[in-house]
């Protein structure tokens, strides 16, 4: 970092008149930034936590990035998303760099981002890809790899985001052989590592942040190098997803992937012999029978039967371990002469004693549950409340973490957040949007539609929806707490309105995104993962309508687990997790209607509850002071003004 940008305060960079204002035209001097890049900036100098709301258009980016530059430490910068990572990395750090100086910074993603080298070379020696497609991809990867400096995936915009060939050559841990492979030096981990540890910012997601934090519990090194403080955005997303590293997943993908991985090295290295073919064969047969025992409805289900299944399906269960360690014992006598068997031998025994793990069921801080999508079946077990994990292994051993997103607080508090996260005694700072909601975005909430859990709402819903489209003309993401809904929504609307309709599923979420940014009067039905993360600016966008109030589905394990847990600790579930989850969702749903001062626009919440039941404050509560009608005459008005 260069002399100049340690010499810097953060009143000179951001105040009314300061260095910003002079660096980019467009600048506003905003109190909430500074107020917030300040807290920042104390919290790192004197090891403290703190969680910042702060409210869209504050520019909270900066006001973290500054700061952390200005530290001098190595400071780990996680996302919610790997598209606000290369936000970060493409965008607002070159900004800096322009005026701040060199700044040692490098971003780290998972390694199924990252080509394998060592395997698109042997891939042009073996027969490894199958169809006129994966042929193509592999063309376009090779030619890609001759040029590119990180091997990132995210690089290659003409590769599909359904591209078998990927899998078949990404650098996966489970088939690494270290520092043992031909192409240790030239791997793209290996140097993503070098620039980790010469960098002060290192930019991750929260899914290779835990994933990491988990793998270092476990005795092994991790792979993001030791640092003093760590900030989180989008930080609202840490309790899920730090429930699925903390956890236990078995799945059957897991044993179909070890399996093709051992068939392609015994094929590449001329390894094959009956005892290995027939080790296969077995282990597919047994591991497809054991899965099948556990039915086939799809979905997800709570288990907790596992004494009854052990003794029910004992043949099944103890052949599925059986013919796994036969394999890897195999794998092991190959591990002298063949660096590639370790990693594969390490895999079959981490899947029985996973195996094992699920199957006691023992531990009753977790919640069993299975899953069964398409052909996959997965078992799962999820720490019911991550709260004590969080607190030991994060908060009381790293000097400082900073949370923040725009829906951190629920009713002006932030006690939900920090007691599911087990943050203990941080400093809470809410930074409101500059935005004048009151004249830019008016919520509607119709009161003529019947109860949504009601048999009669979806045909009435989507009447009404149709009605608000013609007054939006399109222009509207149509935002449903399920799949189901969606389409039922979709299918009944779509031949109402003349406007083109997207559907989530039918492409790629940035290729869906893309398109609608490019089509005048624009209609997409979505779920929930366009209910965060996705910014669309401007009239293209002038309308959000979101079906019902987002409670977490009660039937779903995790969510009924956590909801048991507090009734018996004497709490009240419905306010205590369910109310306060759902505000903080909602608010993620209404974020993507009002992006810049610019933008107007109706949100329409199809779920008259809030205006009828007592608990309906604590969501008005949360929300920004929109306008607010319960009169469809006021949308017509809304939109029919001229400037919009």
């Amino acid at each position: 970092m260069s002399a100049p940008s340690k010499t810097l305060t953060l009143r000179q960079v951001f105040s009314s008149g300061g260095l910003l204002s002079r660096w980019h035209p467009a600048y506003e001097f905003r109190p909430g930034q500074l107020e917030m890049a300040e807290a920042v900036e104390e919290a790192i100098a004197h090891k403290r936590h703190l969680i910042v709301e702060a409210g869209t258009g504050t520019g909270k980016t900066l006001a973290y990035l500054v700061p952390a530059i200005l530290s001098g430490k190595r400071i780990i910068i996680s996302t919610g998303t790997k598209n606000l990572q290369e936000q970060l990395f493409f965008k607002d750090i070159p900004f800096l760099k322009q005026h701040l100086g060199e700044i040692r910074v490098c971003y780290m993603k998972g390694r199924s981002n990252y080509l394998c080298r060592q395997k698109l070379y042997e891939a042009e020696r073996e027969p490894i890809l199958s169809g006129l497609e994966e042929v193509s991809d592999f063309q376009i990867i090779r030619e890609w790899e001759k040029t590119t400096q990180t091997g990132d995936r995210g690089e290659i915009r003409t590769l599909p985001d359904t591209s078998t060939a990927w899998g078949k050559l990404d650098a996966r841990r489970e088939l690494c052989s270290g520092q043992k492979c031909p192409q240790f030096e030239r791997c793209f981990v290996t140097q993503m590592h070098q620039r980790a540890h010469e960098s002060d910012i290192i930019i991750v997601n929260h899914h290779l942040f835990f994933a990491d934090l988990a793998v270092k519990e476990d005795d092994f090194g991790g792979i993001i190098p030791e640092y003093a403080a760590v900030i989180f955005d989008e930080a609202h997303e840490i309790e899920d997803i730090a429930g699925q590293y903390f956890g236990i997943s078995v799945s059957s993908y897991q044993v179909q992937d070890l399996e093709r991985d051992i068939a392609s090295l015994a094929r590449r290295k001329n390894l094959g012999s009956s005892e290995m073919d027939t080790a296969l064969a077995t282990l597919r047969d047994r591991w497809e029978r054991f899965f099948s025992a556990f039915g086939q409805q799809e979905g997800r289900s709570g288990f907790d039967a596992h004494e009854a299944f052990r003794e029910k399906h004992h043949e099944e269960y103890q052949d599925a371990l059986l013919t796994m360690e036969i394999v890897r014992l195999q794998l092991e006598l190959l591990r002298d002469g063949e660096d590639e068997a370790a990693p594969l031998a390490r895999r079959a025994g981490e899947i029985g004693a996973r195996l094992k793990l699920w199957m006691d069921g023992g531990d009753r801080r977790y919640v069993y549950w299975i899953e069964r999508r398409a052909r996959g079946v997965f078992l799962q077990a999820t720490p019911i409340d991550v709260s004590q994990l969080l607190e030991q292994r994060l908060f009381e051993t790293i000097d400082s973490a900073v949370l923040t997103s725009a829906t951190l607080a629920v009713a002006g508090s932030f006690d939900f957040v920090s007691s599911r996260l087990g943050m203990r005694n941080a400093r809470s700072l809410m930074v409101h949007s500059h935005f004048d909601y009151p004249s830019q975005a008016l919520l509607y909430v119709p009161q003529h539609l019947p109860d949504p859990r009601g048999l009669a709402y979806t045909q009435q819903a989507a009447r009404e929806i149709a009605r608000i489209l013609e007054a939006s003309q399109g222009r509207a993401f149509v935002l449903c707490t399920s799949f189901q809904q969606m389409r039922l929504l979709h299918d009944a609307v779509s031949f109402e309105i003349p406007y083109p309709v997207l559907l989530q599923g039918t492409g790629p979420k940035q290729a869906l995104l893309e398109e609608f940014r490019e089509t005048p009067n624009c209609v997409l039905f979505a779920t929930s993962s366009f209910w965060q993360g996705v910014d669309v600016q401007g009239e293209q966008l002038s309308c959000v309508i979101i079906d019902k109030l987002p409670f977490a589905v009660p039937s779903d394990p995790v969510v009924n687990a956590r909801v048991e847990m507090i009734r018996q600790e004497g709490g009240n579930p419905f306010y205590d997790y369910q109310i306060p989850q759902a505000a903080i969702a909602l608010k993620q749903g209404f974020g993507r209607l009002i992006r810049s001062k610019l933008d107007r626009g109706v949100l329409a919440l199809l779920d008259n509850r809030i205006t009828r039941q007592r608990y309906g404050q604590v969501f008005f509560d949360s929300l920004p002071e929109y306008g607010f009608t319960t009169k469809f005459e006021d949308v017509e008005r809304f939109f029919a003004r001229g400037d919009l």
